[in-house]
C-alpha cells in the first residue's frame, strides 16, 4: 500500500486532479471562502503524511461491518507478520482466552484498591468490547490461527485513569462524553432485561472512534441526509457505499474522513491532546518493538482508528527520531479478565441508538455473502490456518484517483427495503405490545409496515431505518395511557437491541468462578443458561446438598441477591432448615461472578477479606463489627476469625464517642448471647469485655442523650435498653449498678417521647410509682392544652415494651384512654404514626401486646356489659389505712395475737421479708376505725373471718 500511495502523491498531476474537484466544489458551495481552502489543503497533507509512511497504517472504525470486511482483505494479501493493534497493552494476557468464548466479550482490567487516584473513583474497571464483525477481532484471530505476532500499543489501563484530571467528579464526566443524550432512559426492570448495565460502571475503550466533535457540521449532516442519529448517516453514506468498493478507495476514504474529524477538533484542546499523547505512545512502542526485533517495516501492520491514523505528532513514523517518554504507571494493583458483552451493553456504553448493532451483524454477513469472502474465526484449540498465497496491490495512481473522485462524487444509492427485516420488526412489536397490556392486532401490523415505508419515502429513502420504524410503531400503537409499565418506545428498545449477548467459556473464568461451577454441579441445573434456575432443596431427601446451600448463602451475601436469590429459607444465627428453594442467575450475570474472582481464590477468602475490611477500614464502628461477627459464625464458622473480629468490635466501642448505631448494637449483640446460649457455650471473653465496656459507655452518654434534641428517642431506647437487658451479666461481670442510677438521676428530658423512656427506667429501679404516673397522664387528658403530647408519651412507652415487660399493663392502659378521650383532631393524624411505630419496633412487640390485652379485657361479650376497667376501680376504690377490729376472737387468735403485741420487732422483720407491711394501732385507734362500719359491713367481716381457709384459697385463685 505504501509503494501505491507514494506514487500516488508523488504524481503532482494526479493529485491536482483531486484536489481541484474538490476544491471546485468548495468554490461552488462556500464562495471561495479561503478558510475551506487551507482545512482542504490541511486534509491532503494529513492524508499525504499517513500514505509516505514506511508501516502500513491500516484505519478503522469501531464495530464496522466495512472495516472487518477490508481487513480481511487485505491481511489475506498482505499476510504480514507483526500486527500492531490499538488496544490497552496490558491486555494483552487475555487474547488466548478468547478461544473458550462466545461472543461478544469484553476485555476487562478490573481493580478494587487504588494508589494515587480520588477514593470515589474506587472501584476502577476499564473495558473493550470485541465482536465477530468489529476489524480488531478479525485481526486477532488472524494472528492467533495464523501464528503471526500481534502486539497491543496503546495506553495502559492505569495511564487511562492518568490522564484524567484528577478530580471526583471528573471521571463521571469521562464516562459521558460518548453516551447519546437522546439515548432513551429506561427503567431498572427494562435495562436489566436488555442487559444495559452489563458493563457495570466501566470505562469503555474502543478503536477508531469517528465522530465529527463539531456540533454544528454534525447537525449540518443529520439536517441534510433527514437522519436522527449519526450511525444512521454513517451506515447510509460510508457502509452501504463501500460494499463492492476496493481497498485503496477504502483507505483514502478513511484517511480523508480522519483528517477532516481531526481538523474539526480543533477547538477541544483537551480531548485533541490526550489524543495526541496515545499517539505517542502507540509510535513509541512500535518503534521499539521494531528495533529490537530488528523487524521490517513491511512485514507489519498498524491497525487504529481513523482518527489517529493521520497523527500530526512528532514521533509518527518508525523512522522519526524523535523520542516519547512514557510515564510510570501507579502502584494500584490491576487485574485483568473476560466478562461478558450484548449489543445493547455496546451501543449504552458508547452512545449508539437502539439496534445498531443487530444491524450491524445482518450487514456483515450480506456482504460476507455478496462479496463471497470467509471471515476468521477462533476454534478450540490452535490450528495451523492455511492461506492463499500472498498478492500485492497491482491498480495505478490514476486508477487510484479516479476511483477515490468516482466515490466521493457519487450519489449513495437506495437499496431494496429488506422486506423480511421490517415483516420481523411489524411482527415483533405487536408481540410485545400483547404482552404488555396493549390491544393490538396483525391489523396493527400492517398499518407500521405500511407506515414505516411512508415514513422513508417522506424523508428521501426507500428502505424505512430503525427510527422510522420506531416513530411508525408509535404512531400505531401508543395510547392514553400505558397498560402496564413499559410503553412502545420503550418496547421498540427491547426489540432493536437485540437479545445476543457473549458467554465466557469455563476455561478463560477465574479460579473462583470455575470453583462456583463444580461445588453447584450436585444441584443438576444448567449455570450457562441465561434463563433463571429454580433449584428446590430438601435436606431430609438429600443431605449432601448441605454443601451447595451453604455456598448459595455465601453468593447471595457477596452479590446482594444478585446472581442467587432465596426464594424460600433464611440463614439466621441456630436456625437449622429443612427445605430452600432458589432462583440462580449465574449464566445471565456472569460478569458479577467474574469480578468476585478478581478479588480472591475462593467464596471463603473473599468473605474473610471483606469482614477484615469492614473492621479495620476508616468508617470502621462497634456496630460493623459485631455484624462482621455475626457474618463470620453464618458463613464461614470460623471461631478464630469470629474472636479476631470480636476484639477488634471491643476496641471500637472503647473509642466511640457517639451513639449513633446504639439501636443495631443493641439489636445484635442481644442475638450473639442469645445464639451462644443456645449453643450451650459459654460467653466467649470478647463477649463478655464488650458488655462491661457498653454498660459503663452508655451509662456516661445517657445524662447527655436524654437532654439533646439532635438524638432521637429510638437511640436513648435501644441504650436503656442494653444497660437494663444485660444489667444482671454486667453486675456479674464487675460493673457497678450506681452508675446507672447516678445516670437516671441526672438526666433531665424534656420532650415527651423521652421523658416516657425515663419513667420506665425510674419505675424498674423502684425510684417512681406507677401511681404517680397514672396521675400525671389523668391530669394532662383533663387539660386541653396539653391533649396534643399525649401521642408523644404513649410512643416512649411503647419503645420501652422492647427491653422491659413491667409497663405493658400500663401502655394497654394509656392505649384505652387514648382512644376514649383523645378528640378526633388528635387521634387520626396519630394513627398512620402509631401503626408504622408498631411495625417499626420488635416485630413481637405486637404479640406481647395482645397477649396482655387478652388478659385484661373479657373475653366475651356478655361479661362486657359489667366489666369495669382494672384501673378504674383502683381509682374509685377507697384504701385501707388501718386493720378493722374483730369483733370476735377465738382463743387461738387471741393467743397469736398477743403473741405478735409482745414481739412487735420481730413481727414487723418477718412481714418485711414476706414482703407484707405490717403496722400497730392503739386501741383507740382501732376502736375508732370499726366506729363507722354499716351493720351490713360487720355482718361481711364476720363472715370472712368465719371462714377464712376458704378466703385463703380465693385469694390464691385470684392473686
Amino acid at each position: 500500500m505504501s509503494n501505491t500511495l507514494n506514487s500516488l502523491f508523488a504524481k503532482t498531476d494526479d493529485t491536482k486532479t483531486l484536489r481541484n474537484t474538490l476544491l471546485g466544489s468548495i468554490k461552488e458551495f462556500t464562495n471561495g471562502d479561503d478558510d475551506y481552502k487551507h482545512l482542504l489543503h490541511h486534509i491532503f497533507d494529513d492524508v499525504e503524511r499517513a500514505a509516505r509512511e514506511d508501516l502500513e497504517i491500516f484505519p478503522v472504525c469501531h464495530h464496522s461491518p466495512s472495516s472487518a470486511r477490508f481487513m480481511i482483505k487485505r491481511l489475506l494479501e498482505k499476510q504480514p507478520k507483526v500486527i500492531f493493534l490499538e488496544l490497552c497493552e496490558d491486555l494483552q494476557p487475555l487474547l488466548e482466552d478468547l478461544r473458550q468464548c462466545t461472543f461478544p466479550v469484553a476485555l476487562q482490567a478490573f481493580a478494587l484498591e487504588t494508589e494515587g487516584f480520588p477514593k470515589s473513583w474506587s472501584p476502577l474497571s476499564v473495558v473493550a468490547p470485541l465482536t465477530e464483525f468489529s476489524a480488531e477481532y478479525q485481526a486477532i484471530t488472524y494472528a492467533l490461527e495464523t501464528g503471526a505476532q500481534i502486539v497491543l500499543v496503546d495506553r495502559s489501563c492505569d495511564h487511562v485513569f492518568q490522564w484524567i484530571p484528577q478530580e471526583d467528579d471528573e471521571l463521571e464526566k469521562e464516562k459521558k462524553k460518548s453516551q447519546n443524550k437522546e439515548k432513551e432512559e429506561l427503567d431498572s426492570e427494562t435495562a436489566e432485561e436488555v442487559g444495559q448495565d452489563i458493563h457495570g460502571s466501566s470505562v469503555g475503550i474502543q478503536i477508531g472512534q469517528n465522530l465529527p466533535g463539531f456540533a454544528e457540521f454534525e447537525t449540518f449532516l443529520l439536517d441534510n441526509a433527514n437522519v436522527h442519529h449519526y450511525s444512521e448517516w454513517w451506515e447510509k453514506y460510508i457502509e452501504e457505499s463501500l460494499v463492492g468498493e476496493d481497498y485503496e478507495t477504502y483507505y483514502q476514504l478513511m484517511y480523508f474522513i480522519g483528517s477532516l474529524y481531526r481538523r474539526l477538533r480543533q477547538d477541544k484542546k483537551d480531548d485533541l491532546e490526550t489524543n495526541r499523547n496515545r499517539e505517542r505512545y502507540m509510535w513509541q512502542r512500535m518503534k521499539e518493538y521494531v528495533r529490537e526485533n530488528d523487524l521490517d517495516a513491511a512485514d507489519c501492520i498498524h491497525v487504529c482508528g481513523a482518527f489517529h491514523s493521520v497523527s500530526d505528532v512528532e514521533e509518527f513514523g518508525v523512522n522519526s527520531a524523535a523520542e516519547y517518554t512514557i510515564g510510570e504507571r501507579s502502584k494500584t494493583q490491576w487485574l485483568y479478565g473476560l466478562i461478558p458483552s450484548s449489543y445493547f451493553a455496546i451501543e449504552h456504553q458508547f452512545g449508539l441508538p437502539s439496534g445498531t448493532m443487530s444491524l450491524a451483524e445482518a450487514n456483515w454477513k450480506k456482504s460476507l455473502t455478496k462479496e463471497k469472502l470467509k471471515s476468521f474465526k477462533l476454534g478450540k484449540k490452535k490450528k495451523s490456518l492455511k492461506l492463499p498465497k500472498a498478492s500485492a496491490t497491482t491498480s495505478t495512481a490514476s486508477e487510484d484517483i479516479a476511483k477515490l473522485v468516482d466515490f466521493l462524487g457519487k450519489v449513495p444509492e437506495d437499496h431494496k427495503s429488506d422486506e423480511k427485516q421490517l415483516v420481523d420488526w411489524c411482527a415483533g412489536i405487536v408481540k410485545l405490545a400483547r404482552k404488555n397490556g396493549y390491544l393490538a392486532s396483525t391489523a396493527d401490523s400492517i398499518a407500521i409496515y405500511q407506515t414505516s415505508i411512508l415514513l422513508a419515502n417522506m424523508r428521501g429513502r426507500k428502505h424505512p431505518s430503525p427510527f422510522d420504524f420506531k416513530e411508525a410503531a408509535i404512531t400505531c400503537l401508543e395510547k392514553d395511557a400505558t397498560p402496564k409499565k413499559r410503553n412502545i418506545t420503550q418496547l421498540c428498545v427491547i426489540l432493536l437491541g437485540g437479545d445476543k449477548s457473549g458467554k465466557v467459556g469455563y476455561l478463560s473464568l477465574p479460579p473462583l468462578a470455575q470453583n462456583v461451577y463444580d461445588q453447584l454441579e450436585p444441584l443438576g441445573k444448567n449455570l450457562s443458561s441465561k434463563t433463571i434456575q429454580r433449584a428446590l432443596i430438601d435436606f431430609k431427601q438429600n443431605p449432601e446438598l448441605k454443601p451447595c446451600s451453604d455456598l448459595l448463602w455465601k453468593l447471595s451475601y457477596l452479590t446482594d441477591n444478585r446472581i442467587v436469590h432465596p426464594i424460600m429459607g433464611e440463614r439466621t444465627l441456630g436456625f437449622e432448615p429443612l427445605q430452600e428453594s432458589w432462583d440462580l442467575s449465574i449464566g445471565k450475570y456472569q460478569r458479577v461472578l467474574i469480578e468476585l474472582g478478581y478479588e480472591g481464590i475462593t467464596v471463603e477468602y473473599v468473605i474473610e477479606k471483606r469482614l477484615k475490611h469492614s473492621v479495620y477500614s476508616s468508617g470502621a464502628s462497634a456496630a460493623k463489627g459485631l455484624d462482621a461477627v455475626e457474618k463470620c459464625i453464618l458463613f464461614l464458622d470460623n471461631h478464630r476469625l469470629a474472636e479476631e473480629l470480636g476484639r477488634r468490635s471491643v476496641e471500637l466501642i472503647s473509642k466511640e464517642d457517639s451513639i449513633k448505631d446504639a439501636p443495631e448494637i443493641f439489636r445484635k449483640i442481644r442475638k450473639l448471647i442469645h445464639y451462644y446460649r443456645n449453643q450451650g457455650q459459654k460467653l466467649p471473653h470478647w463477649l463478655n469485655t464488650f458488655i462491661t465496656n457498653g454498660y459503663s459507655h452508655y451509662c456516661t452518654m445517657l445524662p447527655k442523650a436524654f437532654v439533646d434534641e439532635d438524638v432521637s428517642p429510638d437511640k436513648v431506647a435501644a441504650m436503656t435498653g442494653f444497660v437494663l437487658t444485660l444489667e444482671t451479666l454486667a453486675l456479674s461481670l464487675g460493673c457497678n449498678r450506681d452508675q446507672f442510677v447516678i445516670a437516671i438521676k441526672q438526666s433531665r428530658p424534656t420532650q415527651p417521647t423521652k421523658l416516657a423512656l425515663l419513667w420506665t427506667a425510674e419505675l424498674i429501679l423502684s425510684m417512681k410509682e406507677l401511681s404517680e404516673i397514672r396521675a400525671y397522664f389523668d391530669e394532662l387528658l383533663s387539660n386541653p392544652m396539653r391533649l396534643a403530647t399525649f401521642p408523644d408519651y404513649l410512643k416512649g412507652f411503647i419503645m420501652a415494651l422492647d427491653f422491659t415487660s413491667v409497663t405493658v399493663s400500663f401502655t394497654i392502659e394509656l392505649f384505652s384512654k387514648a382512644f376514649q378521650r383523645l378528640p378526633d383532631s388528635i387521634l387520626l393524624p396519630w394513627l398512620p404514626s402509631l401503626i408504622t411505630t408498631l411495625q417499626k419496633e420488635n416485630p413481637d412487640l405486637m404479640s406481647k401486646i395482645v397477649k396482655e390485652a387478652g388478659m385484661l379485657f373479657p373475653n366475651t361479650l356478655q361479661d362486657l356489659k359489667n366489666w369495669q376497667p382494672a384501673w378504674e376501680k383502683s381509682e374509685t376504690a377507697t384504701p385501707k389505712k388501718a386493720v378493722q377490729k374483730q369483733t370476735e376472737l377465738t382463743a387461738e387468735q387471741k393467743q397469736a395475737n398477743a403473741l405478735i403485741h409482745e414481739h412487735k420487732d420481730t413481727a414487723v422483720a418477718m412481714a418485711s421479708l414476706l414482703n407484707f407491711d405490717l403496722s400497730f394501732e392503739s386501741a383507740t385507734e382501732s376502736e375508732a376505725s370499726s366506729v363507722g362500719l354499716s351493720e351490713e359491713e360487720k355482718q361481711a367481716n364476720q363472715l370472712i373471718l368465719s371462714y377464712s381457709d376458704s378466703m385463703d384459697v380465693m385469694e390464691k385463685l385470684l392473686f
